[in-house]
């Protein structure tokens, strides 16, 4: 009788770790899915870990913990994950616009990452919702910061060149519109994304038309007139 052959590395476990890896990654992706999403739908103070794990359908209701640590390394995962699928099209604006004098094309490069994210990822998304509780919570605003701004080159390469078109900008007012850009693109990325949730009318049809009244918006901001002290 014939016999069916045998793969000689069938039982050698080789695969098994590269297989648990990918498991585990499976998992923490879901894990982060399913926090984003309950963190913007419902706030961050009112979900818990164990909510976290039987949405995602988990059985060990420890499995956040298990992959994440705190719930501080949890949300800090969250942001990172969004900043560096935006890495590469921001880096991608600044090989056009380097050496560039004009303020659009500056404020082009800290907004379009965002939105053209937001757009390749359809509708729903959460995370905007998500980023905005964070820039509101003094507790929780310097996990955006460090993740979003000082930990990323190229945000901090398109800051440089945006006050390099404006060096009349006195250097006391440099972050305090800075602050306000950053706090703008946000909100108005979580009021769209609200929208698109909800169902609700919105005021600009598609994330680029958005982004293009958001970038005239920014450069009303920062070349605004300063009255004298």
């Amino acid at each position: 009788m014939a016999t069916t052959p045998v793969s000689l590395t069938a039982d050698t476990g080789q695969d098994r770790p590269a297989g648990r890896q990918a498991k585990k990654e499976a998992t923490q992706e879901l894990i982060l899915d399913t926090a984003e999403r309950l963190f913007a739908e419902n706030g961050i103070y009112s979900v818990s870990n164990r909510q976290i794990a039987e949405a995602a359908g988990q059985g060990n209701t420890a499995v956040v913990g298990y992959h994440f640590g705190s719930r501080t390394d949890l949300i800090r995962a969250i942001v990172r994950r969004f900043h560096q699928g935006i890495e590469p099209a921001r880096e991608s604006v600044l090989s056009d616009i380097r050496g560039s004098t004009q303020i659009r094309d500056w404020l082009s490069c800290q907004v379009l990452p965002i939105t053209r994210r937001f757009d390749e990822l359809g509708s729903p998304t959460w995370f905007a919702r998500f980023g905005a509780q964070l820039i509101s919570d003094p507790d929780l605003r310097d996990i955006m910061m460090q993740e979003a701004w000082t930990d990323s080159p190229s945000l901090q390469e398109s800051l440089d060149g945006l006050l390099k078109t404006l060096p009349y900008l006195p250097p006391q007012v440099q972050p305090e519109r800075q602050d306000c850009a950053l706090f703008l693109i946000i909100e108005m990325c979580a009021q769209r994304e609200r929208a698109l949730a909800n169902g609700t009318p919105l005021i600009r049809s598609t994330w680029a038309e958005m982004a293009t009244g958001l970038i005239d918006i920014l450069v009303g901001i920062w070349t605004a007139p300063v009255t004298p002290a």
